[in-house]
């Protein structure tokens, strides 16, 4: 069955990522799996042929035949990961240990026709590949596919976009496919805010529910509940920039008034950013509310601008609702760090989660992705 052996290689290749340079054995794998001896032994002699897994020595004796330690090659393959903003296009090329190894930024307007993106997306997709490392011959610039992160509304499956806030006219565009045709890779599409928590997920690998808050060109959320990506059963989850805040407030691009998004970026774009500090706080402070979350985490180039004064001002939000309610415990608040680039690092994960049995919210393949490690990889040039 294809798919029992995708989830047992997956299984075995998320075990040697974990691993790392110092790797694992063959019989640890087995133990960590679940699987025979046997079949880890078959799963870990495709991965050697197909270059995914190399040696890292061998356990010194026991008694008995000394114990082979197997290891991920990270340069073994790649994937892209795209943030399409309003304004600019950020390309990385990462590796399968998830390792940003190239890094692009490019001009980019999303209001342009559909054509002018892609052509645009598509460079950027070329350029980032040239600029993989040299690796060994066998497995040098193989390249799984694509992940392009953009704002919602969308619908992550198909790769369709929705009425995109403030650019109405991608309503029903089929990006992923398009994109697929330019770039001649696999492509998952997804929105900005879900691939940078998904990334952020991954790396800390624990299994904690925090809200990430990305306030850019845009305001938006990620949720991850129980160390899982949180989409909603219409994909349409952590809209956060739309909840309203003031009923007669400013209009918002997305036709509400009062918006969150709205009242923070007018204050922003006043140069308040202690108001545009708080307004996040009150939106952060609704979602520890109501979901209980452990930690919010702050991210996009308008934090990253201003990283104390957006921390301490929706912490100060944060602690003061707390205090109203009698809780003690207090919530941390936190920056990703690197400006956008967290949403086009989380945008490669959307490609490279799969290959490792960590794909999404229900943890199985999503139309468009890898279930596995692939049987067809695009190598460059």
């Amino acid at each position: 069955m294809p798919t029992l052996r995708h989830h047992n290689a997956s299984l075995v290749l998320d075990l040697l990522r974990v691993a790392g340079e110092q790797g694992i054995s063959r019989l640890e794998l087995a133990e960590r799996t679940g699987l025979t001896p046997q079949a880890v032994s078959k799963i870990t002699a495709r991965l050697r042929t197909e270059g995914l897994a190399a040696e890292a020595g061998r356990l010194a004796s026991t008694g008995g035949k000394p114990r082979t330690v197997l290891r991920l090659v990270p340069d073994a393959g790649y994937a892209v990961g795209l943030h399409l903003d309003r304004d600019e296009l950020t390309a990385v090329l990462a590796d399968l240990a998830g390792t940003t190894v190239a890094t692009r930024t490019f001009p980019l307007d999303l209001g342009a026709p559909a054509a002018e993106v892609l052509a645009t997306a598509a460079h950027a997709v070329r350029t980032v590949r040239a600029d993989a490392p040299d690796a060994p011959r066998t497995a040098a610039r193989r390249v799984f596919g694509v992940g392009a992160a953009l704002p919602g509304p969308l619908d992550h499956r198909s790769g369709v976009l929705h009425r995109v806030t403030g650019f109405p006219r991608w309503d029903g565009y089929p990006l992923r496919d398009a994109l697929a045709e330019r770039t001649g890779l696999p492509v998952v599409v997804d929105k900005d805010t879900n691939a940078a928590a998904l990334g952020l997920a991954l790396r800390e690998r624990a299994g904690t529910d925090f809200v990430y808050l990305h306030l850019g060109t845009g305001l938006g959320a990620g949720l991850v509940l129980g160390g899982v990506l949180h989409r909603g059963a219409r994909t349409g989850a952590g809209e956060f920039g739309h909840q309203t805040l003031q009923l007669d407030g400013p209009p918002c691009d997305c036709g509400g008034r009062g918006c969150i998004e709205a009242l923070c970026l007018t204050a922003v774009a006043r140069g308040d950013i202690p108001e545009a500090a708080r307004v996040l706080g009150a939106g952060a402070a609704n979602l520890v509310g109501l979901l209980d979350i452990d930690r919010v985490v702050l991210g996009g180039r308008t934090v990253a601008a201003h990283e104390g004064a957006y921390v301490s001002g929706v912490r100060a939000v944060i602690e003061e609702r707390a205090r109203r309610e009698g809780v003690t415990a207090s919530v941390p608040v936190t920056v990703a760090g690197g400006g956008d680039r967290p949403v086009a690092e989380g945008a490669a994960q959307l490609v490279l989660a799969p290959l490792f049995g960590r794909a999404g919210e229900d943890g199985g393949e999503r139309d468009g992705a890898p279930a596995g490690p692939p049987d067809k990889a695009v190598r460059a040039d």
